[in-house]
């Protein structure tokens, strides 16, 4: 997969002012004042963030990097190879990433997908990237499987290219052309290509996407598979990274063993690139299927080892990244013209882009919006930012980067941090350099920086409602619409097959180590106590980092929201930190981010929770801020209006999104309208029940549903239930229910038949179709069932499952297919999915309902099917459990579905007790393939008579609200 790595921030909801209004009939009371003490200074969250290594070489280039951290039995693998899509020669564009597809599908000693051999090892937090300077490998694995995930990475960099087949070559050429599709079918989906265009000049190595073209993925050939294998990956190329449970000596002779006798490749050879500068400025307009007008400012700027990197993305936070940043605060906030406004850089290690985008709220002039985003940029670059705002936005950095690093692998964890380090800048602590430039920031250091690159011509593009052009099609180096699209089968190699010459030697087998014992997962103590007032607080310490993570659930969600008012809910929520009775929404956003916290709501299907992140030392004035949020809504009618506004636009660009179109498509079919499930999944409601929604509506939901006897508060990090609890009653324990009865939820089904069909929604130019299928299963989540959820592995839940290997990896259809089994406490859906080729709908309709029939019927689980499902679940418990978000997660769960406090630490006995036919009874008592209804969002006319072939009743669908 292509996937870049965020700089790391906070999500803080965006924020609209408010006065002080307080809720009409609203029974709450505003949270008792109190003395907090000043935030943590920025020296001290930098001394916070640390990170030991040590390093050693191998004889043959492996640079080796080692972080010892005990928490948990684990052990965060990453290598990275230091080569990119700006390495592609003219004509190979895509095959970086192509070829990080095929180090997925065998190597000599270990053939066939690494999927299932990652999954039966329980790994975590395991994938692979291609980017523009880089790929690299990553999973987390148990200690006791160290040495085989180790040996699985030597293999494939030692001993690859004879497991590489034509074949192979053709299925991961289709998988990745279907991933390029599905990008693209998104709205927006072709504005990358048209950036690189217009920023980069021809041949520069930044200038190609690292998708690659159509033309170029075609032409991939055995033979390049060969030389970009000799080329880019010897071990004097890479960085391998083990951080977690492993000493320095440890990791030597593991590494030594795995990785000592592959042979050192060429020496790398280097790519450069200049930062270009425009000569003028560059104006582009596109058209494509979206809901509201996007402005995008485009620069490109120095790379990740320039002193100016980071002034520039406190430049940019100022201007457009926080919650109280300065186009939120005019654009948004008091001239209402835009709807979502970002400014952020993307670093990259030779050059960085910058972007700056404005959503012109519908019925708004976008060139006067255009003008005026100018203008603004003009005034800011000449006056620069404040002190406090700089102060803001460093704290911000550091805050997101201290909560990042509790993770020892994924995408933002040590290992990662250490090996980015390493790789551009030849410096694994280079992270500790860069917050010291952050918190040492200055308005005039930010200033200095802004106008030296954001000064220079600007790229300036416009996304508008409207048809997507033949032009801008061939920006993303598609063929012209209406050419046939060869299927993979029909691929082969340009140049015939290898030459004997290249042919490798037949392997030296080497066997796979043996997974060491591995101990059942040790699940953290869980504290229950009571407020004053009822309110039952659940807690577990998890002290990795200095922060304290809080949620405070409501038993409300979507499943609550106003069936004649559709998105009241959602609605609710929203303006929850857009202005209390005592702050309005600046002061929120100003306030959280010199705390460095962040405060988010959201609703699930059946809960509602209001989320704090907070800085330990920052706590107590943070859960004040979390305390006023919650009990005291002002619902300004000029937010709610504003709020409004934006729902509604979110909810047209979900009708322009391919899986937002079936998920507000489906669930009513399913549920029937009256049952609280049958509403969109997407949780925005629909257009009429937004327009429809009354202030006095929103202060009857929060009093009705956000209220202290209907409340739980969750909370883990680094404090003490002792600690904690005095600051909690502090904030919430004289916090008295409404006069008004409590909420309650009626789930009953109808009796209405629901018969098996396709719905068919048009999207005209999609070069995709979007399947999402679903029947109702015989079970509630308050059952608990494990064994069904089990068997959903095999048939689509896993990497390996069923689908997967059939609609992906056999045919080469689609870049991902599966089954779900969504978590919620009552009634619970089966979910099938397939993002397909458009001349490929029919047949992974007809596929993908054989494959489940099979399964309900003559091919059952076998027992390697169920050994290696069983495995991986117990082996994954320790790295899923790893941080405190994750314990939180697990404690809600547990809450919401009436589970006890230690259900993950029996969860290993009660999976070894599950039998293969055990799965397959639950299996075929839950699902029948013959009661599914499908929902398909594609082009009609191309789709429609595939779908006639079926056999299914077919009817064309809308989405009138």
């Amino acid at each position: 997969m292509i996937l870049t790595r965020m700089s790391r921030r906070l999500p803080l909801m965006l924020g609209l002012s408010a006065l002080a209004f307080a809720p009409l009939g609203s029974a709450a009371q505003a949270a008792p004042a109190a003395a907090a003490a000043a935030p943590a200074p920025l020296s001290s969250l930098v001394s916070a963030v640390d990170i030991p290594y040590q390093e050693f070489r191998l004889p043959n280039g492996l640079r080796v990097i080692v972080h010892t951290d005990r928490k948990a039995p684990i052990v965060a693998v990453s290598v990275w190879y230091h080569v990119g899509s700006r390495f592609e020669p003219a004509g190979k564009t895509g095959f970086a990433h192509l070829f990080e597809h095929l180090m997925f599908y065998g190597s000599e000693n270990a053939d066939g997908p690494f999927f299932g051999r990652l999954e039966d090892i329980g790994a975590t937090d395991w994938n692979g990237t291609t980017w523009f300077d880089r790929t690299n490998y990553f999973e987390t694995v148990p200690t006791g499987a160290l040495d085989r995930a180790l040996f699985l990475e030597s293999d494939r960099m030692g001993h690859l290219l004879g497991a590489v087949t034509q074949t192979k070559l053709d299925a991961q050429r289709g998988v990745v052309q279907n991933e390029k599709r599905m990008g693209e079918n998104e709205p927006y989906g072709l504005v990358e290509y048209a950036q690189l265009a217009g920023m980069l000049p021809e041949g520069h190595p930044y200038r190609h996407s690292t998708i690659g073209s159509m033309a170029d993925l075609n032409a991939a050939s055995l033979t390049d598979v060969q030389s970009w294998f000799k080329t880019h990956y010897g071990p004097n190329n890479a960085t391998l990274v083990l951080a977690g449970d492993i000493d320095v000596p440890t990791a030597r002779a593991k590494v030594e063993k795995w990785f000592g006798n592959i042979a050192s490749g060429p020496a790398p050879q280097d790519v450069d690139a200049t930062v270009p500068t425009l000569d003028k400025d560059v104006e582009k307009v596109m058209h494509d299927n979206v809901a509201a007008t996007r402005l995008y400012r485009n620069w490109i700027v120095p790379g990740v080892n320039s002193p100016d990197l980071q002034q520039l993305d406190l430049a940019l936070s100022v201007f457009g990244g926080l919650g109280s940043s300065r186009l939120d605060n005019i654009l948004v906030r008091d001239e209402k013209v835009a709807v979502a406004v970002k400014a952020s850089i993307q670093p990259f290690e030779k050059l960085s882009m910058v972007e700056i985008t404005v959503d012109v709220k519908p019925g708004q002039d976008p060139v006067a919006v255009g003008k005026r985003l100018d203008a603004l940029l003009a005034d800011y670059l000449a006056k620069g930012p404040s002190a406090d705002e700089v102060l803001r936005a460093a704290t911000q950095q550091l805050s997101g980067t201290i909560g990042g690093l509790e993770k020892v692998g994924g995408f933002s964890g040590k290992a990662v941090t250490l090996a980015e380090g390493a790789v551009y800048s030849d410096d694994p602590g280079k992270y500790k350099k860069d917050l010291a430039i952050y918190a040492a920031a200055t308005p005039a250091s930010v200033s200095a920086a802004a106008r030296k690159w954001l000064g220079r011509p600007v790229f300036r593009l416009t996304v508008s409602p409207g048809e997507r052009s033949a032009q801008d099609n061939a920006l993303a180096g598609n063929a012209p619409s209406g050419s046939a699209t060869m299927h993979p089968a029909h691929f082969r190699d340009p140049n015939g097959p290898a030459p004997k010459a290249g042919t490798p030697p037949p392997p030296t087998k080497v066997a796979e180590p043996p997974i060491e014992p591995v101990k059942d997962l040790v699940f953290p103590p869980v504290e229950r106590a009571k407020l004053s007032n009822g309110m039952s607080v659940v807690f577990s310490r998890r002290a990795t980092v200095p922060v304290v993570k809080v949620s405070v659930a409501f038993d409300a969600g979507n499943a609550a929201d106003n069936r004649q008012k559709l998105g009241t809910a959602a609605l609710t929520t929203a303006l929850l930190d857009e202005g209390t009775t005592s702050r309005n929404s600046v002061q929120i956003s100003e306030e959280q981010e010199r705390l460095g916290a962040g405060i988010s709501a959201a609703n699930s299907m059946d809960a509602t929770n209001v989320g704090l992140y907070a800085l330990k030392p920052n706590l107590d004035a943070s859960l004040g801020l979390l305390a006023d949020i919650i009990r005291n809504p002002a619902f300004d009618p000029k937010e709610v209006e504003r709020l409004r506004s934006q729902m509604l636009t979110r909810i047209a660009a979900e009708k322009t999104q391919p899986m937002a179109i079936a998920q507000r498509m489906l669930p009513p079919m399913l549920y029937g309208q009256a049952h609280p499930y049958g509403i969109p999944f997407t949780g925005s409601g629909t257009e009429s029940g937004v327009k429809a929604v009354t202030r006095a509506d929103l202060v009857a939901f929060h009093d009705t549903w956000m209220r202290p006897d209907n409340a739980t508060i969750f909370a883990t990090g680094d404090t003490t239930l002792a600690e904690l609890l005095p600051l909690l009653e502090k904030r919430f324990g004289d916090w008295k229910a409404p006069s008004m009865a409590k909420g309650a939820k009626l789930f009953r089904m109808d009796r209405m038949m629901r018969p098996s069909r396709i719905v068919l929604i048009d999207k005209p130019q999609s070069p995709q179709s979007m399947i999402l299928a679903g029947q109702l299963t015989n079970k509630s989540g308050t059952d608990n069932p494990v064994t069904l959820i089990t068997a959903n592995e095999v048939l689509g839940g896993s990497t390996t499952s069923r689908l997967t290997m059939d609609l992906r990896e056999a045919k080469g259809w689609a870049y991902g297919a599966g089954t779900g089994m969504p978590g919620v406490k009552e009634t619970i859906p089966l979910l099938v999915y397939a993002p397909v080729q458009t001349d490929k709908t029919g047949e992974s309709i007809i596929a993908a309902r054989q494959d489940i029939k099979d399964f309900l019927t003559s091919k059952g689980t076998t027992q390697a099917e169920r050994d290696q499902t069983i495995n991986g679940q117990i082996l994954s418990l320790p790295g899923s459990f790893e941080t405190s978000s994750d314990l939180l997660s697990a404690m809600m769960r547990n809450n919401l579905l009436g589970r006890p406090d230690d259900y993950y630490a029996t969860l290993p006995a009660t999976y070894r007790a599950i039998t293969a036919a055990q799965m397959d009874q639950a299996a075929r008592e839950a699902i029948n393939p013959d009661r599914l209804i499908w929902v398909v969002v594609g082009d009609a006319k191309l789709v429609k008579p595939q779908l006639d072939a079926v056999g299914l009743p077919v009817e064309m669908g809308t989405l009138a609200d």
